[in-house]
């Protein structure tokens, strides 16, 4: 919307790239703590950097040090890494016919298709401006947590636990958010609590990464039996 005189302006793209910057901030700085735990965990630094930069999953990439630090195989590692790593799958598909992106330009796509990256694209009103929410926080992201993973790495304990500065809890609440928006309707709502109450049971239970995928999955059972749903009589054609 454009209004003359006091202009006032609301240009979606512009603020899908703020809400990106934001998010890129939050997540990036948290970086720091991958790379203390990656390196106390007997990893070396060159070890660390080729796992954020290739893996580029936050959650797998904790699961993979995580296994790893407690004495693990590395099959095992591997295969917690992985089974995180799995609900980018997801998001790729619910990204394809959103973004609607040329071939040549799907590959690096596929590496920067992260939590934040679907959260800010996803958050947009068109599908210009998700595109640019996209791209702004993958790009955004990746250099920052790559960046500050190499701080954590090289300085290692002389930071302390990195979170007692907060860097968890403000990648977390830059998340939220993004999405507490979406969170105006009663079935957004119910939705949100199933999930939450799916998570918070399966964790003690299930290893790590099923718990996340279980709650994704009732979103995606929600979704079936709505559109799946006849519409009620009196209904238009």
């Amino acid at each position: 919307m454009r209004e003359t005189g006091d202009v006032t302006t609301h240009d979606p793209a512009s603020a899908a790239r703020r809400q990106a910057v934001s998010v890129s901030v939050a997540t990036g700085l948290y970086g720091i703590s991958f790379g203390a735990l990656s390196v106390a965990a007997g990893l070396s630094v060159p070890q660390t950097m080729a796992l954020s930069l290739l893996m580029f999953s936050g959650g797998s990439q904790f699961a993979f040090i995580g296994v790893v630090g407690g004495g693990g195989a590395m099959g095992a590692a591997v295969a917690s890494a992985a089974l995180l790593g799995a609900r980018n799958g997801l998001y790729g598909a619910q990204l394809t016919p959103l973004l609607d992106l040329p071939w040549s330009r799907r590959l690096p796509a596929a590496q920067l298709t992260i939590d934040e990256s679907t959260a800010v694209a996803t958050a947009q009103p068109t599908r210009a401006a998700a595109r640019v929410g996209f791209w702004w926080t993958g790009v955004g992201v990746y250099v920052l947590w790559n960046l500050f993973s190499l701080l954590g790495a090289l300085v290692g304990d002389r930071l302390g636990d990195p979170r007692a500065y907060g860097l968890d809890a403000a990648a977390a609440a830059a998340f939220l958010a993004l999405v507490w928006p979406r969170l105006a309707g009663r079935a957004a709502q119910a939705v949100a609590a199933a999930a939450v109450v799916v998570a918070l049971a399966t964790t003690p239970l299930l290893p790590a990464g099923v718990p996340v995928l279980l709650a994704a999955l009732v979103a995606v059972v929600v979704g079936l039996v709505t559109t799946r749903r006849p519409p009620a009589p009196g209904a238009g054609a």
